[in-house]
């Protein structure tokens, strides 16, 4: 057993040398863990997963071209142990893993492509060298001496994670993989948002205001900050010293020592991790409930808070109930819209949604009616107050019968099929019936009459108006087809 076990533990040793990245610099002896001016580097598809090409002085985070989605390019820095990227430059935009990118430092970093030109750049003209820190931050330095300014770095520039001792600001977000869904900073609290299509403002489904119990938050002494502790909490400053408001992990307090993040997923949940070792661990998950996730069940979808499970308004059972809708009902082409009505609905989100007190339901949905930026209305029969919903219905929740739910659902006028589009089809439909049915006695018409002259020639009566041509005329298709005819004639 001992024997195995040694092998086993020498074959993974030489399967970690094989397998790990090269580090890529220019070609000097610090070449691992800076890169100065006058770099350049072109993006090398061969590479399954990731082309490595810089380190951080621990060999634990490296920043190179990682393939995303299977098929797409981005700019990004990993966590080697886990493969999990930490930052990427250019999200929204990514490349074709086979695309012909490249990267290149000359005071700024610019990715570019040749088809395309540059896609992202850190716009920063007089940086002398880039290097990665062993907090997985990167960062253009400009050099007098021995003494470094920091021109860029990209801890500034978050993307979907925060990790452990990064600052958090106001000037930030994090967004979600698919772009989605975004955390922001306000001026006491920290908030989750849907990000809707149409230009439509973000809509916060969750929030989380500091306490103000210990420390207040003095206006005059600037912004407050976010950052991600050591000791599993995500704290809120307005300055170095005890934090405004403390949101712990699971962790709080525990001594881990492993590496933390703050990770914005694609489901719009925000979940921290510690790395223990061998894995990330789940530190906290921030909406614990399914149904509380904004879109969960998609466009005009119900979430059954008891079991979790989706079904849809309109009580259809086709997949992915009605289509969602984007912008607004004003102006031609997006005004016409039918009316759906559903009891029993509420709003995962109730206390961040503005509300008025109405005198009936009557009233409430005339005022969503009337309003062409408003998408549906929630009316609750016991308080009287009306929740209007000024963007595209998302998920609801099921609530008692006494919540009144008025959805606007738009009359698609184009392609996927509303009416106009119906009845386009049905006039294409109907002249293709008319050319076809007009070909046919066309072509009927001719084949009578090309055996009414058959049998005049037999008759020796048209011969002569036979006109003589050469043999290819005689070979022709024309031809061809007045002999099929003569034989049938004469066969009948």
């Amino acid at each position: 057993m001992a024997a195995n076990k040694q092998l086993h533990a020498l074959v993974f040793l030489l399967s970690y040398l094989v397998t790990r990245p090269a580090w890529f610099g220019n070609g000097a002896s610090s070449a691992a863990q800076e890169i100065r001016k006058g770099f350049s580097v072109t993006h090398d598809s061969s590479y399954s997963e990731f082309q490595s090409l810089l380190a951080d002085p621990t060999g634990v985070f490296s920043l190179g071209f990682l393939r995303v989605d299977s098929s797409q390019l981005d700019l990004a820095v990993i966590h080697l142990p886990s493969s999990s990227a930490l930052w990427r430059a250019n999200p929204a935009r990514p490349l074709l893993w086979s695309a012909s990118a490249s990267l290149s430092f000359d005071g700024s970093l610019v990715l570019s492509d040749s088809r395309t030109g540059v896609l992202w750049s850190t716009a920063t003209a007089d940086g002398d060298r880039l290097v990665l820190l062993n907090s997985s931050n990167l960062q253009i330095q400009k050099m007098a001496g021995a003494a470094a300014t920091v021109l860029w770095q990209s801890f500034d520039f978050p993307s979907d994670t925060l990790v452990q001792d990064q600052n958090f600001t106001s000037t930030a977000a994090l967004f979600s993989k698919d772009q989605r869904f975004s955390m922001r900073l306000g001026a006491s609290y920290f908030a989750l948002y849907m990000d809707l299509d149409g230009g439509s403002t973000p809509v916060m489904y969750w929030k989380h205001s500091a306490l103000d119990v210990k420390v207040l938050i003095v206006p005059d002494e600037g912004p407050i900050y976010a950052r991600v502790d050591a000791h599993g909490f995500l704290g809120m400053y307005q300055k170095e010293a005890a934090p405004v408001d403390v949101f712990p992990f699971d962790s709080f307090n525990r001594e881990i020592s492993g590496l933390r993040r703050l990770t914005l997923e694609s489901d719009g949940n925000l979940r921290a991790y510690y790395w223990n070792g061998s894995i990330w661990v789940r530190d906290l998950e921030t909406i614990a409930h399914r149904c509380e996730l904004p879109a969960v069940c998609g466009a005009y979808g119900l979430c059954n808070s008891a079991d979790s499970r989706c079904s849809c308004l309109d009580n259809s059972t086709e997949e992915g109930c009605l289509p969602p809708g984007s912008g607004h009902f004003c102006g031609d082409g997006g005004s016409e819209f039918r009316i759906l009505r559903r009891n029993g609905v509420d709003l995962a989100n109730q206390e961040l949604v503005a509300y008025r007190k109405v005198a009936s339901l009557e009233e409430c949905e005339g005022s969503c009616e009337q309003n062409c930026s408003c998408w549906g209305a929630i009316y609750h029969n016991a308080s009287g107050f009306c929740y209007p919903l000024d963007y595209p219905i998302q998920t609801l929740v099921e609530g008692d019968m006494r919540r009144e739910g008025y959805f606007k659902v738009r009359v698609r006028t184009s392609g996927g099929g509303g009416g106009a589009g119906r009845t386009a089809r049905v006039a294409l439909l109907v002249v293709g019936s008319v050319v076809f049915a007009g070909a046919a006695l066309f072509g009927a018409y001719s084949l009578w009459s090309r055996r009414r002259q058959m049998r005049a020639g037999m008759d020796g009566s048209m011969v002569e108006g036979l006109a003589p041509g050469s043999y290819k005329d005689l070979n022709s298709a024309s031809f061809r087809s007045l002999e099929l005819s003569n034989s049938f004639s004469l066969r009948k």
